[in-house]
């Protein structure tokens, strides 16, 4: 019998598919459940996806970040099957009342009336057309879209209304829409922007478990590319010690690929999740734990949280110049000089309803 604050998925093995191998407890709640368990395993019903239907007053969300290109996001889904194990996402997942850990790749909302929502906001008299995200918090590409289809209708909303969209996704998923895409497209209405952490299958396997794998991103780059659709590839997140040994050959593999450009996000550990990354870790690389710790928390000031704009995403510090100093090489060395032009909003269509007469 096992006794633990936090729920165990596993006492000795480890829970293949899954990212996070526990639930630490929610910071919102005023008491902590504790969990009784044979052998430390979960019954099915909590270790299994569970899909939650919702229906939210809204669907774009302003976004209040100056790191972030964008102006407004939206999410189809809340919770992400894919389990990266570096996700900030997950500490959204606290405020609707589960856990960052298991909870947030096995307790997925899905946000049925997402596509009456964003068409009633596209017609709306008050929208200015500006470039809308999918998706700014989890992946809209994520198992789930198997199933609910809603990423294909959003983007049946925006190529109706001719409205721009841009697409970040771990997920080769997204060639299922490449028609609506190519459509969007002749409007310049479409940028996408594939994110890939590591070119080590192992390391991915683990770290971002229900993902793609690296060689399929690529694909999914060269074959957005060779539609002439904009895409661009993001490494994110990249860890000190475990991936950025790597950043040459990603740019050389992106590049090849016709990638237009790639960037880096540097992991920061904000909210719970350095609990949870922490014990991935110790699990996966114990002999390099303490030195992948100590390096990441350099990377933001001697901190692993680090929520200062500017800074949070980029890191500082002499490691991450050198970091910095290796995309600029790789850029040079492998990339055209290519200026992204600026998504339409020209051609945005509202739906205008009559004034009622008066006779």
């Amino acid at each position: 019998m096992i006794k633990n604050k936090n729920t165990v998925l596993k006492n000795a093995d480890y829970e293949k598919g899954r990212g996070a191998q526990f639930n630490p407890s929610n910071p919102f709640e005023s008491s902590v459940h504790e969990h009784w368990y044979e052998d430390g395993i979960l019954p099915d019903q909590i270790s299994k996806t569970k899909y939650i239907e919702v229906e939210p007053k809204t669907i774009v969300n302003k976004v209040e970040s100056p790191d972030v290109p964008f102006k407004y996001s939206m999410n189809p889904y809340q919770g992400c099957e894919h389990g990266c194990m570096y996700c900030y996402a997950r500490n959204s997942h606290a405020y609707w009342g589960y856990s960052i850990g298991a909870d947030f790749e096995s307790r997925i909302m899905v946000k049925r009336n997402a596509v009456e929502l964003l068409e009633k906001k596209l017609s709306s008299s008050r929208w200015q057309a500006s470039p809308i995200m999918l998706s700014g918090n989890t992946d809209c590409y994520q198992p789930a879209e198997h199933r609910y289809r809603i990423t294909r209708e959003l983007l049946k909303v925006f190529l109706k209304y001719k409205h721009p969209v841009g697409i970040i996704t771990k997920n080769s998923m997204i060639l299922r829409d490449l028609d609506i895409l190519k459509s969007l497209n002749k409007l310049n209405l479409v940028r996408v922007a594939v994110s890939i952490t590591s070119l080590d299958e192992r390391l991915r396997q683990i770290l971002e478990p229900k993902t793609a794998s690296a060689n399929a991103r690529i694909r999914t780059v060269k074959t957005l590319s060779d539609h002439g659709i904009p895409v661009s590839v993001m490494m994110a997140p990249i860890i000190p010690s475990l991936n950025s040994q790597e950043i040459l050959e990603m740019c050389r593999r992106c590049a090849e690929a016709g990638a237009r450009d790639i960037n880096p996000i540097i992991l920061r550990l904000n909210g719970q999740l350095k609990e949870l990354f922490e014990d991935w870790l110790r699990k996966n690389y114990p002999l390099r734990a303490n030195k992948i710790l100590k390096h990441q928390a350099e990377a933001h000031g001697g901190q692993h949280n680090d929520n200062r704009f500017g800074k949070r995403m980029r890191g500082e510090g002499e490691f991450v110049e050198q970091i910095h100093h290796l995309f600029k090489l790789g850029k040079k060395r492998y990339f055209k000089s290519q200026k992204y032009e600026a998504m339409s909003t020209e051609h945005h269509i509202k739906k205008v309803e009559e004034q009622l007469s008066l006779f």
